[in-house]
């Protein structure tokens, strides 16, 4: 069992997990201009987070079904968040408070090695993005997301993994395009 799991583990053990809360398809989940201290874990449907910027929204992350996400600027700072998360389709998500998460963590060992591991891949994936992001072509982009999350293109539509990538989407049918031809 990993690190994240055994953490998982915990979090249920401990009854730590607040009632589910289920968004239907483009709710919001309200933290655009508040605090949120919560970290969720998504147990079915999917959702993005992203920013508005003038006028045009950029995503820059996604949840879906098993997976942990936050809106970290405001997890990690207690600011009012910059981020916008709405539910692509019908979902699912549990949550822990900031505090009962950080008294877990901090109560062994074990557990902090989970939550610096999970950081620290957090970290990995955003530098990974942003070099893509700055410095490689559309297609490479593509490449890389779909190698390193092949399930991404099972969970969300195509409108918002172009924007995830910074193209349009029909640059993104013509990459998918592209590399089916380059298969064949």
């Amino acid at each position: 069992m990993s690190l994240i799991q055994q953490l998982i583990q915990q979090i249920e053990e401990n009854d730590l997990w607040n009632p589910p809360i289920t968004l239907r398809r483009n709710e919001f989940l309200d933290v655009h201009g508040k605090v949120d201290r919560n970290l969720y874990f998504v147990i079915s449907g999917s959702l993005r987070i992203f920013v508005v910027d003038e006028d045009e929204e950029q995503v820059i992350r996604f949840g879906y079904r098993d997976t942990f996400f936050a809106v970290l600027d405001s997890f990690l700072n207690s600011e009012p968040s910059d981020y916008y998360v709405q539910a692509i389709k019908e979902t699912v998500l549990v949550s822990v408070s900031k505090k009962a998460f950080m008294d877990l963590v901090n109560e062994s060992e074990s557990n902090l090695k989970g939550w610096q591991m999970a950081l620290e891949q957090l970290v990995l994936q955003q530098l990974e993005r942003e070099r893509d992001i700055l410095t490689s072509s559309p297609k490479e982009r593509y490449l890389r997301v779909l190698k390193r999350s092949p399930q991404l293109f099972q969970e969300i539509p195509n409108k918002h993994i172009a924007s995830y990538l910074r193209m349009t989407p029909e640059t993104l049918s013509r990459m998918k395009k592209l590399v089916l031809t380059d298969e064949a």
